[in-house]
């Protein structure tokens, strides 16, 4: 998930950061030059100052330490900059000259339009989209004064570089000048796909509200994959923030489903937009996808009648629907939020007797524990996949066999 496994603790086999981890160039060893990081005003990515193979190398660590794994899979790193697909910015400043990026202490805007991390195409697109907030008079909300209007700019990038924005808003006060001044936008930004109004009325640390107001004639952005399947996102669809790192992440579940031609019904638990499952599908398989998001089921379902794959989808709890179901797959995908698949299903796995599971997870620590609620499901590889450079975070993918199988 979106979530993120965090190190607790420092691996023995760490040794401390000595000055040799910056290049003659000034530049960390890490990959990334941040000049918000260097003035304090923005210091999310905690590992900035570590070197990236010790980063990864610590993170490997954590990781083994956690899952015992006979066979470990080389770590899949991708790139240390320009790698998010999506920019989540709180607005602060003034609408003649609003910021787009965090709060401060003082709940003071810090602009981070310029942020390393995000993919050139988000950074050109974000200073347009800032312009055109002040130009069209939206007013930032000051979480002081609880007066303003516009909390939150959400912007997410396609492979193919289409956008989808999202501007999260206390109400609909301003919906028809947002919507009298949309063509200007769509001028500025011409690779804008979907643009929503949002309405979060709350005041607390919420991202978004319940209620979300499509503006354009399109309400998806289609996620062209190297892998060949093409995702559709709603607005509130879930997708993993690197690109290139979740199209590794796909293939190798694919790649471990290839070597057991035993396989002929999957599960996609915690399906989201279809992502394992239409990765999974192939002629001779049963694919079915579980997720509580009705509308992130209705767009899977879209793009496997596009695709032509077999693959179904139904909008329920997935533990739910596995503890009420009369049928054992040959093989269950579990992508569960940070906490966890939690005892009910863990338990429900361990005692219905499927043999293969795939589990990939944004926090070793809940894999750990789930892991140990399974212990008839043993792991047989594992692979590290570094979603969030830079930080004590991690995704992990391990497959699972039931006693003595392969």
């Amino acid at each position: 998930m979106d979530g993120t496994a965090a190190l607790t603790s420092t691996p023995p086999t760490s040794t401390p950061l000595s000055p040799s981890g910056l290049t003659s160039s000034g530049l960390t060893s890490s990959g990334l030059d941040c000049h918000h990081f260097d003035a304090f005003r923005c210091r999310s990515c905690t590992l900035l100052e570590v070197p990236r193979a010790r980063q990864l190398s610590d993170k490997e660590a954590h990781a083994r330490s956690l899952v015992d794994a006979p066979v470990w899979l080389p770590t899949v790193a991708g790139a240390g900059a320009g790698f998010r697909n999506k920019a989540k910015m709180a607005v602060g400043g003034t609408v003649e000259a609003p910021t787009l990026g965090i709060l401060d202490r003082d709940l003071v805007g810090v602009d981070l339009r310029d942020c390393g991390l995000q993919s050139p195409g988000l950074t050109e697109a974000l200073d347009r989209v800032a312009g055109w907030v002040s130009g069209a008079g939206l007013v930032p909300y000051d979480v002081a004064t609880r007066r303003g209007e516009l909390k939150h700019v959400l912007l997410t990038e396609s492979p193919d570089g289409e956008l989808m924005l999202r501007l999260v808003m206390r109400s609909t006060a301003l919906e028809a000048r947002i919507r009298s001044r949309l063509p200007g936008l769509l001028a500025s930004v011409p690779r804008l796909r979907v643009v929503t109004l949002n309405v979060q009325p709350e005041h607390k640390a919420v991202l978004e509200g319940d209620r979300e107001i499509v503006l354009t004639d399109e309400a998806t952005l289609p996620m062209r994959l190297a892998t060949g399947v093409t995702l559709r996102l709603g607005p509130r669809s879930f997708f993993q923030t690197n690109t290139v790192v979740a199209e590794a992440l796909y293939d190798q579940a694919r790649s471990w489903l290839d070597r057991l031609p035993e396989v002929r019904t999957v599960w996609d638990l915690y399906c989201g937009v279809g992502g394992f499952a239409l990765h999974l599908a192939g002629p001779g398989r049963d694919v079915l996808g579980v997720e509580v998001s009705a509308d992130a089921t209705a767009a899977a379902t879209k793009t496997a009648t596009e695709l032509g794959a077999p693959a179904r989808f139904v909008a329920a709890d997935a533990t739910a629907y596995a503890l009420a179901s009369v049928d054992v797959p040959d093989l269950v995908v579990v992508n569960p939020p940070r906490r966890g698949i939690g005892a009910e299903l863990a338990g429900w796995l361990e005692t219905s007797g499927v043999p293969h599971v795939v589990y990939s997870s944004c926090n070793a620590e809940s894999l750990a524990r789930d892991l140990a609620l399974m212990p008839s499901l043993r792991p047989v590889e594992a692979r590290l996949l570094d979603m969030f450079p830079h930080t004590s975070h991690y995704e992990v993918l391990v497959l699972l066999a039931r006693g003595d199988r392969p």
